[in-house]
C-alpha cells in the first residue's frame, strides 16, 4: 500500500473517529434536554395547581357574594314593605358594595379560569410532544446500539474471514480422518466375524437355510404323523 493510501486511510478513521463522538455528543445533549424539558413541565404543572387553587377560591367568594346580594335584597324589599325607606336605602347601598365586590371578584375568577384552562391545554400538548421525543429517542438510542453491533460484527468478519476459512479447511480434514477411521473399524468387525463363523451364520440366515421357524413347523408335522 502506497503512502498516500496510507493517509488518506488515516483521514478517513479520524473523520469517523470525530463523527461517533459528535454523534454521542448529540445523544447525551439530547438526554440532558429532554431532562430539563421534563423539570420545565412539572414546574409548570406546580404552578397550574396554584393556579386551580386560586380559582376555587374566586369561585367561593363570587358564590358568596352573589348569596349575601340575594339576601340583602329580600331584606331591602321587607324594609320597604314596612315603609322603613332609610333602612332599605342602607340595605341597598351594602348590596350595591357587595356588587363592587362581585364585580372585583368575578373579573379575576375569569382571569384564573382562563390562565387554567391554557396551562392545562398548553401542558396536554407538552406531555404529548415530550412523550413522542422520548419515544423517538429511544428508537434512535436502540438503532445506534444495532448499528453499532453490526460494525463489530463485520469488523471482526472481515479481519478473520481468512481465519475463518481456514477453520473451515480443519474441520473438512477432521472429519475425512474420523471417516476413514470409522471404515477401518467396520472393516476389522467384518473380518473378525468371518473369522469366528458369525458371517457364515449371517449368510445361512439372509438365505433362509437353517430357519428355527421352518425347523418347528418340521416338529410340529412329525408329532401329529405320530398321533395319526
Amino acid at each position: 500500500m502506497s503512502w498516500k493510501k496510507v493517509v488518506t486511510a488515516f483521514k478517513g478513521l479520524v473523520a469517523e473517529t470525530g463523527e461517533n463522538i459528535a454523534d454521542n455528543q448529540a445523544i447525551r445533549i439530547m438526554d440532558q434536554e429532554l431532562r430539563e424539558a421534563s423539570d420545565d413541565i412539572n414546574t409548570a404543572k406546580t404552578e397550574l395547581t396554584k393556579i386551580m387553587a386560586k380559582c376555587a377560591a374566586a369561585k367561593r367568594k363570587v358564590s358568596d357574594l352573589e348569596k349575601k346580594i340575594k339576601e340583602h335584597e329580600s331584606l331591602a324589599g321587607q324594609a320597604f314593605d314596612k315603609g322603613e325607606e332609610g333602612l332599605a336605602g342602607d340595605i341597598c347601598e351594602r348590596i350595591a358594595s357587595f356588587e363592587e365586590d362581585l364585580a372585583t371578584e368575578g373579573a379575576m375568577l375569569q382571569s384564573f379560569t382562563n390562565s387554567e384552562n391554557s396551562l392545562k391545554a398548553n401542558l396536554k400538548k407538552a406531555d404529548t410532544r415530550l412523550k413522542s421525543l422520548k419515544q423517538q429517542q429511544d428508537v434512535l438510542k436502540a438503532t445506534e446500539a444495532v448499528q453499532n453491533a453490526q460494525g463489530v460484527v463485520a469488523n471482526r468478519f472481515s479481519g478473520s474471514s481468512s481465519k475463518m476459512s481456514s477453520a473451515m479447511g480443519s474441520l473438512e480434514r477432521i472429519k475425512e480422518r474420523q471417516q476413514e477411521r470409522q471404515d477401518r473399524f467396520t472393516a476389522a468387525d467384518e473380518l473378525a466375524n468371518a473369522e469366528t463363523g458369525d458371517d457364515l451364520d449371517r449368510r445361512m440366515k439372509e438365505a433362509g437355510i437353517g430357519d428355527q421357524s421352518s425347523k418347528k413347523n418340521d416338529i410340529m408335522a412329525r408329532i401329529k404323523a405320530g398321533k395319526q
